[in-house]
């Protein structure tokens, strides 16, 4: 870490003093563990002493806990043990806030849930993060694509005869985000009651909130929902186009203005006074004949020119990129939108940092993924424990302790 970047990462902490526990697994969990922590909060892992199963995934879920993790202290502790849930127990009273993804009961069982927890840590402000809020679905176990399919994205992202996921785990990612939002609102009211609360948010309820303009738009409009991989385009032109190179662009041309400048910049001043394109609505209802007159035009042209040109004329428009080429991306790369990172495996690699900026800054990677238990130790001694104690917890099997 530079100099800067060590500036930066001791002034920019919104939420040091905050101590989080985090009892969570997968995405939806650590993604909302990795935001607080982000924010500067001191985060805690409690894994298994065998390490956080997501650690050894493979195929696409192989970055889940490269990606999650950072910024966060580990824990290595066997809770299935009763020693083990004593210091579960003494970690949550020392917390602000706790974390927890498990199935439906899962903590109830071992006595780590609110209502358990709650009488020795009233301000404890508790998040669980479930498949569905309370209601009939509630004990269901759910996934992201098991969502997606049953809250209606499936069906707008894929074709009618065909739903398909979205390419990211959106509902895991936002759940989290809102658990973050409920959490921190309910800091802001333990600020002025002095007490904690049991907070939940869910996968499904999450994906519903998503649908909520193709619902309304069905009241409004009278109309049921069409996918958008064929439903017509409410905007002029808003399309992906071939180029001569055999690359595409997604380009759109939505206002006044833009449409002008299109016209002007593309030769076809005489549509200008077209009265098929008078309006916006116009050329929305004569985009049969206007948008494959505009792919002849884009044709003509290579990628790299025609982005040129586009943005010259200040029209919005995007490659179609794959997640590797965002490595390379000169925005990501210029703006600091990408940290430096090592893995638990000793690799070096780079990552996106939340996206958002405070004063002109983004939020610094402090620390990188932990190794299983790399912090036992030291958080152990900073509830009172003494090194004879931590030594007989790691030769009890208890807890996992990283070598030094």
């Amino acid at each position: 870490m530079t100099t800067t970047a060590r500036e930066t990462a001791s002034v920019l902490r919104p939420l040091a003093g905050l101590r989080v526990i985090e009892f969570s697994q997968m995405v939806m969990g650590p993604s909302c563990g990795l935001i607080l922590a982000d924010l500067g909060a001191d985060v805690i892992k409690v894994e298994p002493t065998k390490g956080d199963r997501t650690r050894t995934f493979k195929g696409s879920a192989a970055g889940f806990f490269a990606t999650y993790c950072r910024n966060k202290r580990s824990i290595a502790l066997d809770t299935s043990s009763a020693m083990g849930q004593d210091i579960a127990r003494k970690l949550i009273a020392s917390s602000d806030v706790l974390i927890e993804n498990f199935r439906p009961g899962l903590l109830k069982r071992i006595g780590l849930d609110y209502d358990s927890v709650a009488a020795f840590a009233p301000r404890l402000i508790y998040c669980s993060l479930k498949g569905y809020l309370p209601g009939p679905y509630e004990n269901r176990l759910a996934l992201d694509e098991v969502v997606q399919m049953m809250g209606g994205l499936a069906y707008m992202t894929g074709l009618p005869d065909r739903p398909m996921r979205a390419g990211a785990s959106v509902n895991d990612v936002m759940g989290g985000m809102f658990g973050v939002i409920a959490i921190q609102a309910a800091l802001a009211e333990r600020q002025r009651t002095g007490r904690g609360r049991y907070i939940q948010s869910a996968l499904y309820e999450n994906n519903v909130f998503l649908m909520a303009q193709a619902m309304m738009c069905e009241v409004v409009s009278g109309q049921p929902s069409i996918p958008y991989s064929i439903k017509d385009s409410p905007w002029p032109v808003y399309d992906l186009f071939d180029t001569r190179d055999g690359s595409k662009l997604f380009v759109t041309i939505v206002g006044e203005e833009q449409w002008d400048a299109f016209c002007r910049a593309f030769d076809r001043e005489a549509w200008l006074t077209d009265p098929r394109f008078t309006t916006s609505n116009d050329r929305v209802d004569h985009r049969p004949w206007l948008i494959p007159e505009i792919a002849k035009i884009f044709k003509q042209w290579n990628k790299a020119d025609l982005a040129a040109r586009l943005e010259q004329l200040d029209l919005p428009y995007a490659p179609v990129n794959k997640p590797g080429d965002l490595f390379d991306d000169p925005h990501l790369s210029g703006s600091g939108g990408l940290t430096d990172i090592r893995l638990p495996d000793g690799r070096e690699a780079k990552t996106p940092l939340l996206p958002i900026c405070m004063d002109g800054m983004r939020l610094p990677n402090r620390y990188d993924p932990p190794g299983i238990g790399e912090h036992s130790s030291e958080i152990l001694s900073e509830i009172g424990m003494s090194a004879k104690e931590i030594e007989a917890l790691r030769q009890a099997g208890t807890i996992k302790v990283a070598p030094s």
